[in-house]
């Protein structure tokens, strides 16, 4: 998509939504917009540019954070042997969506997105393509609003199974004020032991100013307001969860698949934890 005029998407019956408004950034085109996409407007593109020109690194960042959620997928369910996941946050599809990387190594595993932006959900019918075995379905859902996330995705997911809940640079688009850790305390009390958190959030302390200033470029022109943290404020996310080597990392350090990825670079957090039992 391009241009400035408005669009408006429809839900899964075919039913108006709300219209997209087209001169206002939004994180998920945003981020279409840093991958190389086409569906995002000029003014995230503005934004885009915003941010790259306070953090040049913000492409590669990007990119290195999708590549951590491929090998995070591929390990819980070549490894771990997770065949249920819950993606919220989930943006444009683009290369090595959870539900291919997931299938790929086990055609049954089902899988549920979780989105709220109307272009998103225009490209809903992209993501709905799942393996014969397996299953696939869409929320339109807020991550601030994970009762409701949770009581849709009942309809695909069994939660008495265990669950790998992915929240992959997400986080920073929730503010203190609305509780994040509160959020991701609902997420995973639904979940059984042996159940993961894969998590991965923009850093406050890594390239600390100019990451500060590419925040300050992005709440200026965009819907969201940025928050990012620190690697102790990340660490907390995984209260109660036992999080697994090499732990809390800048995202490309997470169990890397080649030199090439481990030598990446990024301004991220990464780590995934597994939900004990008792």
């Amino acid at each position: 998509m391009s241009g400035t005029e408005q669009a408006t998407g429809r839900d899964a019956n075919g039913g108006a939504r709300r219209v997209i408004d087209t001169s206002v950034a939004h994180s998920a085109r945003v981020h279409d917009y840093w991958l190389g996409g086409k569906d995002n407007f000029a003014a995230d593109r503005a934004a885009g540019d915003a941010v790259f020109r306070a953090y040049p690194g913000i492409v590669a960042s990007v990119r290195a954070n999708r590549a951590f959620l491929a090998r995070v997928v591929r390990f819980l369910a070549a490894e771990a042997g997770i065949r249920q996941f819950l993606d919220i946050g989930t943006g444009i599809p683009a290369a090595n969506n959870t539900h291919e990387v997931a299938q790929s190594v086990a055609p049954g595993c089902r899988v549920v997105y979780v989105d709220y932006d109307p272009v998103v959900l225009l490209h809903a019918q992209a993501l709905l393509n799942s393996s014969a075995q397996g299953a696939l379905d869409y929320i339109d859902a807020d991550l601030r609003d994970p009762q409701k996330i949770l009581a849709q995705a009942a309809q695909t997911l069994d939660f008495s199974r265990p669950v790998a809940v992915m929240l992959i640079a997400i986080m920073h688009l929730i503010g203190d004020q609305d509780d994040p850790g509160g959020i991701i305390r609902q997420l995973m009390a639904a979940v059984p032991a042996g159940s993961y958190l894969a998590l991965s959030q923009v850093a406050s302390d890594i390239e600390a100013e100019q990451m500060a200033e590419a925040a300050k470029r992005y709440n200026r022109l965009a819907r969201e307001t940025q928050s990012h943290r620190t690697h102790a404020e990340v660490m907390r996310f995984f209260d109660g969860l036992e999080l697994l080597e090499p732990g809390l990392v800048p995202v490309q350090r997470w169990r890397p698949a080649s030199e090439v990825e481990a030598q990446a670079h990024s301004a991220m957090w990464g780590g995934v934890g597994r939900k004990p039992p008792g």
